[in-house]
C-alpha cells in the first residue's frame, strides 16, 4: 500500500481528542437506562459489570492505539484491514463501521426532540402522522431538522469548531454529572443500598446477573474509534495519542460508575422499581431531583443527557464522514465522496451524505431507528473483531514497523480482543441471546451487504486497478 500526503489540516490538540472520544461513549444511555442496569445487576453488580465490560473494551482498545500511531491515516479500520488483509478485507471492514455510524446519527437525530420533549411536554404541536405506534408533529420534526443542520454545518465549516462545540458540551455533561454524584454524596443514604447491592438468591444467579450487565455495556462504551478515522486532523504527538484514546475508555467507565453508585446511594429498591416503571423512565434524573430536594434538578440533569445526545451525534458524524472519504480516496467508492471543501478543507459531500440521513431519518419515527441502530451495533462489533485480527496479524507480518504506542504482551491482548469482539458479534446471530437480531434488522444488515457488493463492482469495473489504491 502506497502512501499518500494528507490534505487535510492538523487542527485537534490533546483535549479535543478526549472530548471526541469520551463524547461519543457518553451518550443518552447513563441518564434513561440506570434504572435497568440496576434492577437486573444490583447497584454493586451493575459496576462490577461495567468494569468487566470495560476491561474487554480496553483490550480492543489497546489494538486501537498500537495500530492508530503506527498508520495514522484517515480511515482507521480501512488502513489497518488493508494492511492485514488486503483490499477485500478493507472493503467489508470499512463497510461495516459506516453503518454503525450512520445508525448512531440517524438515531440521535430522532433521540433529541423526543428527549426535549420531556423537560417541555409542551413544544409537540401539529400532529402529522404516526409511524409504529410513535407520533410525528410538526413542532417536532423542526426542532429534529434543524439540529440535524446545525451540527452538519459546524462540521463542514471545519473539524475545530466542531471539536469546540464538543467541549462545551462535555463540559456540561461532566458538571452535571460531579452534579449529581455529589448531590447524592450528600443527600444519600447508605441504607438505600439494601437489598439492590446484588440481585440474586444464590451465588450462581448473582454471577448470571452480572454477567448479563458485563455483555449489555459494551454497547454502551463504543466510540472511541472515531479518532483514528481523524488521525490525519490531529496535532499531537502518536505516542501521547495512543494513551489519550486508552483515557477516554477509562474515563468513559469512571463515569458510568459513578452514575450508577450516586443513584443507588439517593434512591432506595421501591423507588428505582417504580421510576423504571414510570412514562419517562429517566431513573438518573429522578435520582436529581431526590439528591437536592427539587424537580427542577431532574430537568437539569435531562439537559446534560440531551448534550450526551449531541456529543455522541457530532462524535459519530465526524467518524463515519472520515470513514466514507478513506474508501472513496482509495477507488472502492464514487470519488465524489474524496471531495474536501476548497475553504474548509473538510469531507463536504461524505458530512453532505450522512447529514441527508440524519434530516431524513426523523421523518420515520423512532421504531425502524432502533432496528439501524441494532444492525449498526451488530456491524460496529463485527469491525472490531476483524481490527483486532489485523492487530495480531500484522505484528506478524509487519514486525519492523514503527509502533510509537506499543503494545506489551500482544498475543493475549490481542486474543481477549478478538474473543471478546467474535462474542459480542456472534450474540446478534445466535438465538435466545436477547440480542439477537430480529427480521426487519436482519433486512438492514443484508441490504446494507447488497448494497456494498454492488458499490464494490461498480467502483472496480470504473476504476480498475485503481481499486483499493490509497493514492490520489
Amino acid at each position: 500500500m502506497s502512501n499518500r500526503e494528507s490534505e487535510f489540516s492538523k487542527v485537534l490538540n490533546t483535549g479535543d481528542v478526549l472530548v471526541v472520544a469520551f463524547g461519543a461513549m457518553i451518550g443518552w444511555g447513563w441518564v434513561v437506562s440506570s434504572g435497568q442496569w440496576i434492577t437486573s445487576g444490583g447497584v454493586l453488580g451493575t459496576v462490577l459489570g461495567f468494569i468487566i465490560g470495560g476491561i474487554m473494551i480496553y483490550f480492543v482498545g489497546l489494538c486501537y492505539a498500537e495500530l492508530t500511531t503506527a498508520m495514522p491515516k484517515c480511515g482507521g479500520e480501512h488502513v489497518f484491514s488493508y494492511k492485514a488483509f488486503g483490499s477485500i478485507g478493507a472493503y467489508i471492514c470499512t463497510w461495516s463501521i459506516i453503518l454503525s455510524y450512520i445508525g448512531v446519527v440517524c438515531y440521535e437525530a430522532v433521540s433529541f426532540p423526543t428527549i426535549l420533549q420531556y423537560v417541555f411536554p409542551k413544544i409537540a404541536r401539529g400532529y402529522l402522522y404516526s409511524v409504529g405506534g410513535f407520533d410525528i408533529y410538526f413542532t417536532w420534526l423542526l426542532i429534529a431538522i434543524g439540529m440535524a443542520l446545525l451540527i452538519l454545518f459546524l462540521n463542514i465549516i471545519g473539524m475545530k469548531k466542531a471539536a469546540r462545540f464538543q467541549k462545551i458540551l462535555t463540559c456540561v455533561i461532566a458538571a452535571v454529572g460531579i452534579a449529581l454524584v455529589a448531590g447524592a454524596a450528600y443527600s444519600g443514604n447508605v441504607n438505600n443500598l439494601q437489598n439492590q447491592l446484588l440481585v440474586g438468591d444464590t451465588n450462581g444467579e448473582i454471577i448470571q446477573n452480572i454477567a448479563k450487565v458485563a455483555i449489555m455495556t459494551p454497547f454502551f462504551l463504543f466510540g472511541f474509534d472515531v479518532i483514528p478515522q481523524a488521525a490525519e486532523e490531529i496535532n499531537v504527538p502518536l505516542k501521547k495519542l495512543g494513551k489519550m484514546m486508552i483515557l477516554s475508555i477509562i474515563m468513559a467507565v469512571s463515569f458510568y460508575v459513578l452514575v450508577v453508585l450516586a443513584v443507588g446511594y439517593v434512591m432506595n429498591a421501591g423507588q428505582i422499581k417504580t421510576s423504571t416503571s414510570s412514562a419517562t423512565g429517566l431513573v438518573t434524573a429522578d435520582a436529581m431531583g431526590v439528591a437536592f430536594n427539587n424537580a427542577n434538578m431532574a430537568k437539569v440533569l435531562i439537559i446534560g443527557g440531551l448534550c450526551g445526545i449531541v456529543t455522541s451525534w457530532n462524535s459519530f458524524l465526524i467518524g463515519g464522514s472520515r470513514a466514507l472519504y478513506s474508501m472513496s480516496v482509495s477507488y472502492m467508492l464514487p470519488r465524489k465522496f474524496a471531495v474536501l471543501h476548497k475553504k474548509y478543507n473538510t469531507p463536504v459531500n461524505s458530512l453532505l451524505l450522512i447529514g441527508a440521513l440524519s434530516v431524513i431519518s426523523p421523518f420515520f419515527g423512532r421504531s425502524m431507528l432502533v432496528w439501524i441502530v441494532d444492525a449498526g451495533n451488530f456491524a460496529c462489533c463485527f469491525a472490531y473483531c476483524i481490527v483486532s485480527l489485523s492487530f495480531i496479524v500484522l505484528r506478524r507480518k509487519e514486525a519492523d514497523m514503527r509502533r510509537p504506542y506499543k503494545v506489551k504482551h500482544y498475543k493475549f491482548v490481542g486474543i481477549v480482543a478478538v474473543i471478546m469482539s467474535g462474542t459480542m458479534s456472534a450474540m446478534y446471530i445466535i438465538p435466545e441471546t436477547n440480542c439477537t437480531l430480529v427480521w426487519q434488522e436482519w433486512i438492514i444488515v443484508g441490504g446494507w451487504i447488497l448494497l456494498g457488493i454492488i458499490m464494490a463492482y461498480i467502483s472496480k469495473k470504473k476504476y480498475g486497478d485503481k481499486f483499493a489504491n490509497l493514492i490520489k
